[in-house]
């Protein structure tokens, strides 16, 4: 006889139901990119600890925008791994752990959705921060398609400042409208709740 909280499924569904197993290759791949970015972090670290008496101020603070960068992609992976393992793949049993992540208790696909787009638009941020500090280069620095390998020079030009601008406000716009989409259902299904 089959408990109420393990009822017998039937084969077809049963199937079905485990294939949400195949996502943990992806998870587990996932823990080996934090990996790497840990060691990313740790080399850029180096570089500025190494580099302190030789770099001026803007260089530091480009060093230091790239390792929030990183932290920001690694807590980025750690939201997906964790998040997405609990509400996609199983259950990981740590209710009660004194380190168990506060968001995790009340996590669902709308709400690691919106956790995840507010993350992107964070990562832009810095992404458009470096952006805006090495602009000053514009004009000053040949093009590094135009110069040969060892010439100092820059990447950036005025049309690539501009799209990374507009993308990050389209990274904006859409978190804004993935929230107000979760609060609008929100609102319904609470409407719907009362209703009945």
């Amino acid at each position: 006889m089959d408990s109420p909280q393990n009822p017998r499924i039937k084969p077809l569904p049963a199937l079905i139901f485990s294939s949400r197993w195949l996502q943990l290759p992806l998870y587990l791949g996932l823990i080996v990119a934090q990996g790497v970015y840990v060691v990313l972090f740790v080399k850029e670290l180096w570089h500025l600890v190494h580099g302190a008496f030789e770099l001026n101020e803007q260089q530091v603070m480009l060093i230091v925008l790239g390792l929030i960068d990183v932290v920001m992609i690694s807590n980025l992976l750690v939201m997906v791994i964790v998040g997405g393992y609990e509400t996609f793949v199983s259950r990981l049993g740590i209710e009660g752990h004194q380190d168990q992540p506060e968001w995790l208790s009340h996590v669902n696909a709308t709400v690691l959705k919106v956790k995840l787009a507010l993350a992107i638009v964070g990562i832009s941020s810095i992404h458009l921060l470096k952006t805006f500090i090495e602009a000053g280069t514009l004009g000053a620095l040949p093009l590094c398609s135009a110069v040969a390998a060892g010439t100092k020079c820059t990447a950036m030009t005025e049309a690539s400042v501009m799209w990374q601008t507009i993308i990050h406000c389209a990274f904006i716009l859409s978190a804004l409208g993935i929230a107000w989409t979760d609060r609008v259902m929100g609102g319904t299904s609470g409407a719907n709740g009362k209703a009945h």
